[in-house]
């Protein structure tokens, strides 16, 4: 289980080696931050679904979709961590692993543009996207 742990992390934190600028400095405090941060996630995914799902007024609303808290990858203007609420049916909801966040500009820097793709893998390098899988929260961590 240790191991499996670890893996992930490794895993994890290796996806925003990738996606940070070549200028930007990435030490071994930066790995264990985001790495932390992912396991955070990880840990108290069930009760910030219950907190979100309360928030939002849809809590024994009798919806007939379900909810999940996973991590947010985000690449664009650096690497960030952080967590998204998916809402979707249970088996869609079931595949999705974490939320990719791309940023980009569009006409010069007038518009700042954040996708939220939802995706089967904690890996940002291998995944397919899960289509029927919505966005329903963005929940930002303190570091």
């Amino acid at each position: 289980m240790r191991k499996q742990w670890l893996a992930a992390v490794l895993i994890f934190s290796f996806g925003f080696m990738v996606a940070l600028p070549v200028s930007q400095a990435f030490g071994l405090g930066d790995v264990l931050k985001v790495g932390g941060i992912g396991i955070l996630i990880d840990k108290f995914s069930g009760p910030l679904n219950k907190f979100v799902n309360t928030l939002t007024f849809n809590k024994g609303a009798g919806t007939d979709y379900a909810t999940k808290v996973v991590p947010v990858l985000s690449f664009g203007n650096g690497g960030y961590v952080g967590a998204a609420q998916v809402m979707g049916s249970q088996d869609l909801v079931d595949r999705t692993q974490a939320v990719v966040q791309i940023e980009g500009d569009f006409s010069g820097s007038t518009f700042r543009v954040k996708a939220l793709v939802p995706i089967d893998s904690k890996n940002p390098v291998n995944f397919s996207r899960v289509n029927g899988v919505g966005v329903s929260a963005i929940i930002d961590v303190r570091i």
